[in-house]
């Protein structure tokens, strides 16, 4: 039945000339008038080590001067910092949002290093997803924060991509356009380049690496594009001073050897970068960062909220259906956890009743052992007592015995002498 009734609509579908002009051949005029007026926005994630020459080769990029702080050496953990600006080209407007990584690389334990990346780059996800889920939404004036190009910095004074930097892009590729770029190339020589740029994608390869490919589909640029893939990483150099080369002024560096020209493509790769990312690849960019990296983080957030399409069997998707289930299974799994929580408390209470039973126990054995000492005690002191009152008696009548004695005598003492007197007298 199915079949049959797509044949008939294929059926139904005709193709008609029209006898004469209509006007809707100006709605691709319509849609870049449009889009003119609403501006566009591109967001850029900076990822290297300090002091290798991300904010140069920003103000390089764009031909003017970002403002932004001096980062240090010395920060405990990696700090993203964005900032957005206003640019106008022509008739174009672009809100531009550069995002640095501050302190990346820098700390003794980098194991971590890459997961305020990840977490900032979920996060500008989660908050275009949330945007979308609302009742009223407001995603014409919304401000896009999704990052749509990733340019990541390989320090040049290596002869190999550091483990660091493969890990990191390794947990980037699936969320990120990822550009690697080799900054500061004017301190090696070309041939240390050349072999370093090969080093760097073979490593890339056989890590499984998915770097950003220019794409090839588009007829206009697939030459362009396919020669340019051949070239990753571009060697760059960035730089806002004005040298002077011969008759002219150029944006260069000046060294006691020569000057080194950062738009001369025999120096560096800097104006394929600039041709690459904002003349010809901008909105692929921009597209690629929603219809690959966006939807798959979509995809995953709403299958874990209990969303699905539509089955082969057809069957219509209810939301009604799919937030009743949510509902019943948070409200299962809410009960499981409350049961946990009570058996645990209440084996809690065991576990503390029992403690509490054994200290009882022990308390009132320490109890009764004390009261036998003391009974000890106190029946030794006792015939102490007793001993030392008949001690005390026996003294006692021994005293009374000899102050007897002692009285006696004296008696008999005083009655002598005074017979002695009386015979003197006769």
């Amino acid at each position: 039945m199915l079949l049959s009734l797509r044949a008939e609509c294929n059926e139904e579908k005709r193709t008609l000339e029209l006898s004469g002009h209509v006007g809707f051949d100006s709605l691709p005029d319509q849609l870049v008038s449009k889009a003119s007026a609403q501006g566009f926005c591109f967001n850029i994630l900076c990822v290297g080590e300090t002091g290798i020459g991300k904010s140069t080769l920003m103000n390089t990029l764009f031909n003017t001067t970002f403002e932004n702080e001096e980062a240090s050496h010395y920060g405990q953990m990696v700090e993203l910092r964005p900032h957005t600006y206003e640019l106008r080209e022509s008739n174009v407007n672009l809100k531009l949002t550069v995002v640095h990584t501050v302190g990346f690389g820098d700390q003794i334990n980098k194991e971590q290093s890459y997961k305020p990346i990840l977490e900032y780059i979920d996060a500008q996800f989660a908050k275009f997803l949330e945007e979308e889920l609302k009742i009223k939404r407001s995603l014409f004036n919304y401000h896009d924060t999704r990052i749509h190009i990733c340019l990541y910095f390989i320090a040049p004074n290596g002869h190999s991509l550091k483990s660091l930097d493969l890990v990191t892009m390794k947990k980037l590729d699936s969320k990120v356009n990822i550009i690697p770029v080799i900054a500061k190339a004017d301190t090696v020589s070309r041939n240390e380049l050349e072999k370093l740029k090969i080093k760097v994608m073979s490593e890339l390869v056989s890590n499984g690496v998915q770097i950003y490919q220019f794409p090839t589909e588009d007829e206009a640029v697939a030459e362009i594009n396919s020669s340019m893939n051949t070239l990753l990483p571009f060697a760059v150099v960035g730089s806002v001073d004005d040298v002077k080369v011969g008759n002219k002024m150029v944006k260069g560096r000046l060294y006691p050897w020569g000057s080194v020209e950062v738009e001369n493509e025999k120096h560096c790769d800097f104006v394929k970068l600039r041709e690459m990312v904002l003349r010809v690849n901008m909105e692929d960019l921009r597209e690629q960062t929603h219809a690959r990296h966006y939807e798959l983080y979509r995809r995953c957030k709403l299958e874990e909220m209990g969303f699905k399409d539509t089955g082969t069997d057809s069957q219509s998707f209810s939301l009604q259906q799919t937030y009743e289930t949510k509902r019943k299974e948070f409200i299962v799994e809410l009960q499981r956890k409350e049961e946990e929580m009570r058996q645990m408390f209440v084996n809690k209470v065991k576990e503390t009743e029992a403690e509490l039973k054994e200290k009882e126990k022990e308390l009132h054995e320490r109890f009764e052992q004390l009261k036998r000492m003391h009974q000890e005690e106190k029946k030794n002191l006792e015939e102490k007592r007793r001993e030392l009152e008949e001690e005390m008696n026996a003294f006692n009548r021994r005293k009374v015995a000899a102050e007897t004695l002692m009285g006696q005598a004296l008696q008999g003492c005083s009655q002598q002498p005074f017979k002695k007197d009386k015979d003197k007298k006769k």
